[in-house]
């Protein structure tokens, strides 16, 4: 008689995605279960440290987590969930390869497909601005400062070299305050490169909508981080909000207009809607998944049999009281350890015990203002500047998965150190054929004129005749 192996079938590679398929494969019997995790990217990103690789302070493909390498036990197909029916047990997934889809069933499916950038329907923000959430994302915003401190330094004094040198994040939330403090250190950097270009020709402009930023902190903190900030030239605009990126100019609702050729958003983030809208599991007014504190979807009433779900695309009740509207807050720290636990309480379901419920207390917050600066603050404790910057370093160098990461960032770090910042600009990397073409499109020269033909030798069957001497 056989017996069927139960099939995990994980969406998402995200933090929680990869932490369940990572723990999974060290609880797991060898034929326990079959795992399977479907993600449209090769690799887990480490969010936390998308500001230090846009200012290049960390080699990009250091920071993220390569699925493969690291889950020898699980199928990973690279692809899109686009549909769950839990009431068949299906999954709809469209490969990154093609448009045919396949179905693909399980006794266990486990929602991790995360976040994406929550942008509202403002003129000009979806074509214009570059969000923080990929690594892509991160590449493409140190590129583009450093491709315009090139242009701009060959540029005289004007309104078109400003708007090179502006820059423009909006959202005062940790994501927004780190990476607008990181690029006013890297351009500050970048200068000593450029002599035509001074500091004052640099511009930095942070736009939040409500009456302070870090909502995380302290307001003590906040206003340090605000103080620090001002003093390293940069502006931040609270109780301010956009109402249009057209044609390159900002619009604020003060009524004031920065033009500007990078526009950063940071403002917030939603679950992923193409998973949520697209399966029949119980979802919230917000539009997460409905969780229970033990990581199954459900209420406390009722469970729905099968379904897990973790992370930002899933709304966990916070029992440790510190949630935001009674949930956990949508964050790596959450992620990391939901995903831990969802892998033992899968294990302990499979086994016939019960899971446990998730009960993590918030350890803190903190974050890196640019080098050798930052802030940290875990309940009434509040630390600035150099000590918090190291408290920064250390707790994510340490939480950075696998020592084979965690090496690789450190190396950076040093690197850094001795030999100062990567501040090598690649943005032609994302036009790779742009030379090759230029090239193509020339016209090929003209060939040389064609010389006067030689004299026609004579047959070789035919006798040479004797030249009568004179």
């Amino acid at each position: 008689m056989t017996t069927t192996v139960p099939r995990i079938l994980i969406v998402g590679g995200g933090y929680a995605g990869f932490y369940t398929a990572w723990k999974l494969e060290k609880l797991l019997g060898r034929n326990e279960a079959d795992v399977t995790l479907v993600d449209p990217l090769p690799y887990m990103t480490y969010q936390p440290f998308l500001p230090e690789v846009a200012a290049g302070e960390i080699e990009p493909r250091h920071v993220v987590v390569g699925l493969r390498r690291h889950l020898k036990r699980t199928t990973v197909i690279a692809g899109k969930v686009t549909g769950i029916s839990h009431a068949t047990k299906t999954a709809t997934i469209t490969p990154i390869a093609g448009d045919e889809t396949f179905e693909q069933s399980y006794d266990h499916i486990v929602v991790t497909a995360g976040a994406v950038s929550r942008t509202f329907p403002i003129p000009g923000i979806a074509d214009n601005a570059i969000g923080l959430k990929t690594i892509e994302e991160a590449v493409a915003i140190r590129d583009r400062l450093t491709s315009n401190f090139d242009k701009a330094s060959v540029l005289p004094a004007g309104p078109e070299r400003d708007r090179l040198l502006t820059v423009v994040v909006v959202g005062g939330g940790f994501a927004g305050i780190e990476v607008f403090a990181e690029l006013r250190a890297y351009a500050s950097s970048l200068l000593k490169q450029y002599p035509t270009l001074s500091f004052d020709d640099t511009h930095f402009h942070l736009i939040e909508a409500m009456g302070r930023i870090m909502p995380e902190v302290s307001q003590k903190t906040s206003e340090w981080v605000l103080a620090d900030l001002a003093k390293k030239g940069a502006f931040v605009h609270l109780d301010t909000q956009v109402k249009g990126a057209i044609d390159g100019i900002v619009e604020l609702s003060t009524g004031e207009n920065l033009p500007t050729d990078l526009i950063i958003w940071t403002a917030g983030v939603m679950a992923n809607p193409t998973v949520v809208r697209g399966s029949d599991l119980p979802v919230e007014e917000r539009g997460r998944i409905r969780t229970r504190p033990d990581l199954r979807v459900g209420t406390d009433d009722e469970i729905v049999e099968g379904a897990w779900a973790a992370g930002d695309v899933s709304a966990v009740p916070d029992l440790s009281g510190g949630g935001v509207g009674g949930f956990c807050v949508p964050n790596a720290q959450h992620a990391v350890r939901q995903g831990k636990l969802m892998a033992k309480n899968l294990v302990a379901v499979l086994r016939g015990e019960e899971p446990k419920e998730y009960n993590h207390k918030n350890l803190g917050a903190v974050a890196g203002l640019g080098l050798y600066n930052g802030a940290f603050q875990s309940g009434n404790i509040a630390l600035t500047g150099l000590i918090a910057w190291f408290a920064h370093r250390g707790y994510h160098g340490l939480a950075m998965p696998t020592w084979e990461r965690k090496f690789r960032v450190i190396g950076d770090w040093m690197q850094n150190f001795f030999h100062g910042r990567e501040v090598v600009n690649l943005e032609a990397v994302q036009k790779p054929r742009a030379a090759f073409e230029e090239f193509a499109a020339r016209p090929r020269p003209a060939a040389p004129a064609a010389e006067a033909p030689a004299p026609a030798a004579a047959p070789a069957d035919k006798k040479a005749e004797p030249v009568a001497a004179k």
